[in-house]
């Protein structure tokens, strides 16, 4: 309402005195009808003729139609005296005032002294007072993509736990643990990427995928020195295996905790993936796992972001794909993945089109690959022939060695001389066991409710298809168990998440402060970590002496003695010598001057024709040296089932040893062939 005076209106033509009168009569009846009609708080407090004339209209469930009538009698009379009118109106405008200031200086009053009555009736033009808006619990869901903000305390976390990747990795890298045969094997195949631009020095016989080493020979190539950057081949791809853990840390992270929505779970999965020894010593090594890993990792953070997307998916799924060609392997990774992409596109409007657009992008990898195979004429044996007794001669083939590997058969994992007895759970009983039981209980959580807990569901799927690999009775080296590490590491953080939060651990920890959901598992961690019976950080020696691990040991230096065996193989053995070797001296022979062409590895020499039969012509006479790795008699032993190296074995029982070095139960050995 304005607060300037209502203008004068013109007078009317005068009236007699008669009809002011009547007139003068019907006016009051007129507003002692509306006081009647209207609520007491407006009899109260009349409002002026202006105030009436701006209210807001009447509520429909109660019509007032009388004024209306009233006004259409009104109009029907004779218009009243001019001078009396005004004066009368002037004196009710006056007293309206003085009455409405008083009821408001009242009102004030009773609103500062009690409180305000809700149930009181509310003018309609006023506006409610504004709340204080309510703290809602933060919302949650896998399948819509609902996931807590990541916040300062999971900045930290995950700056902590990249650190700490780096220190527990990157220490001590290029001293242990000692080169392996399967290291040398990839880069001695992307120095042939690099060098011969083949995907095999020897013949490639499509044992693996190619995409491995052809990321090693990509990673090579722009770096100053090449192979020899970082000393030799193999360490020069250990750095790159680092690179890759950090990322992978990364990705762990965030997986973990979009399936959980915990930054504790994540943490803790990721200080599995960091700390853990069985981890530390395969994750330092080139093999590659350790790649496959990291595709697997992004395809499964793709998948998981806020909003499922065309990129995301197509990312997905081409990161599924080259994980496929990196090792094979992963394929039992693929039902998770699948039933992952299902739940977040399931009713959405471009659910079919996602559908297919994944499964293409992933298939277009694998397609390029078989594409390869078609045009070198390699993709199916002679004749269509699968007969494993006796394999194609003409040329390799890629759906023989398929089959091939898919009927291999090894004894069971749970004998006594298993890995799992021998390596695996010597290495870190502690991560195994409790990964597999967190694995069960993931599975348990997410079948009891597949709508609400799709995150303990992918988890525990995604460690149990690759365990059923491990555990189906095909041949399985030690290394195999890399990529089950992460998985297992998540579903332990997901379940002590669950058991420090869950509704059935309240009535165990009903008051405890938020405080113990870190205390708790700090402790362990550091249980972990200063007992030597884990190994973690310390461990007890074969005096039974407690010294920090090999892993840390500044004074162990496995690779040292494979330097000095190569240093002595350069001063004294010539370099048109015929060598039987392992591979992961490879490189250091073939790529260091002086070179060395014609030090081959003893699979090679009793499986490549090149070299059994116009080399060595599969005579222990045409053999010099011998260069024995530290488990290489064992291999030689298990690979000669038909007989193939027969001849190394003999040219070795006609050789005499002429360097030797010992470290533990490591033995390296060189024999000259008389």
């Amino acid at each position: 309402m304005s607060d300037n005076p209502t203008p004068p209106r013109p007078a009317p033509e005068p009236t007699p005195v008669a009809a002011q009168d009547q007139s003068t009569r019907r006016d009051k009846q007129t507003r002692q009808d509306r006081q009647d009609r209207q609520p007491s708080r407006d009899r109260q407090t009349p409002p002026d003729r202006q105030t009436q004339d701006r209210q807001p209209p009447r509520d429909r469930q109660t019509p007032d139609r009388q004024p209306s009538r009233d006004r259409r009698t009104q109009d029907r009379q004779p218009p009243p005296d001019k001078n009396a009118a005004q004066g009368q109106n002037a004196a009710r405008d006056r007293s309206a005032t003085k009455e409405k200031g008083a009821a408001q200086d009242k009102g004030a009053r009773q609103d500062r002294s009690a409180p305000r009555d809700r149930s009181a009736p509310r003018d309609r033009g006023a506006e409610p007072p504004a709340r204080p808006p309510r703290r809602r619990r933060p919302r949650f869901s896998v399948e819509r993509g609902w996931f807590p903000p990541l916040g300062s305390k999971g900045k930290v976390a995950l700056v902590v736990s990249v650190l700490t990747g780096l220190l527990t990795h990157g220490y001590h890298l290029f001293r242990y643990p000692l080169y392996l045969t399967d290291e040398g094997i990839y880069m001695q195949r992307a120095w042939s990427v690099l060098r011969e631009t083949s995907l095999s020095p020897y013949t490639y016989d499509y044992d693996h995928a190619p995409l491995g080493w052809i990321t090693l020979a990509g990673w090579v190539f722009p770096l100053p020195k090449q192979f020899e950057t970082f000393g030799n081949a193999i360490n020069t791809g250990r750095f790159l295996m680092l690179l890759v853990h950090l990322v992978s840390i990364y990705l762990l992270f965030e997986i973990t905790r979009r399936l959980s929505g915990s930054v504790l779970a994540a943490t803790i999965a990721a200080f599995l993936f960091n700390v853990s020894p069985i981890a530390v010593y395969f994750q330092r090594q080139v093999l590659l796992d350790n790649l496959m890993i990291l595709w697997l990792l992004l395809s499964l953070f793709l998948l998981l972001r806020r909003e499922v997307t065309i990129r995301s998916v197509f990312g997905g799924g081409m990161a599924l794909g080259i994980a496929l060609i990196t090792k094979e392997n992963a394929i039992f990774f693929v039902p998770s993945f699948m039933y992952l992409l299902y739940r977040r596109v399931k009713g959405s409007a471009s659910h079919r089109f996602t559908s297919t657009l994944w499964p293409f992008a992933a298939f277009a990898p694998i397609g390029a690959y078989v594409t390869y195979a078609l045009l070198k004429n390699e993709l199916l044996p002679s004749g269509f022939d699968f007969d494993l007794n006796n394999p194609p001669a003409d040329h390799v083939s890629l759906l023989y060695t398929l089959w091939w590997q898919l009927n291999r058969s090894q004894g069971t994992l749970f004998s006594h001389t298993g890995l799992l007895q021998t390596s695996w759970l010597v290495r870190d009983k502690y991560l195994l066991i409790a990964g597999v039981c967190a694995m069960l209980i993931s599975l348990w959580i997410g079948m009891h409710d597949r709508k609400r807990n799709l995150g303990f569901l992918i988890s525990g799927t995604l460690a149990f298809g690759y365990a059923f690999y491990l555990v189906r009775g095909s041949v399985v080296l030690d290394f195999y168990v890399t990529p089950l590490i992460p998985m297992l590491a998540i579903n332990v953080g997901m379940v002590i998440d669950r058991m420090l939060t869950g509704s059935f651990a309240n009535r165990f920890m009903r008051g405890a402060h938020s405080m113990t959901r870190v205390a708790l598992p700090s402790f362990v961690a550091l249980l972990l970590l200063a007992s030597p019976a884990s190994g973690y950080l310390v461990h007890t020696n074969t005096e039974g002496h407690t010294q920090i691990a090999d892993q840390y040991q500044s004074k162990i230096n496995l690779t040292g003695m494979q330097h000095a065996q190569i240093a002595w193989v350069r001063k004294h053995v010539p370099p048109n010598s015929r060598i039987i070797m392992d591979d992961d001296l490879w490189g250091d022979l073939h790529d260091v001057r002086p070179f060395y062409p014609y030090a081959h590895s003893h699979w090679n020499a009793s499986s490549d024709p090149d070299v059994r039969d116009k080399l060595f012509k599969k005579k222990w006479q045409n053999v010099d040296y011998i260069i024995m790795s530290n488990k290489m008699r064992k291999s030689m032993d298990t690979n000669n089932s038909d007989g193939r190296e027969n001849w190394i074995l003999q040219a070795l029982r006609n050789s005499t040893r002429v360097w030797s070095q010992t470290q533990g139960n490591i033995k390296l050995e060189i024999y000259r062939v008389q």
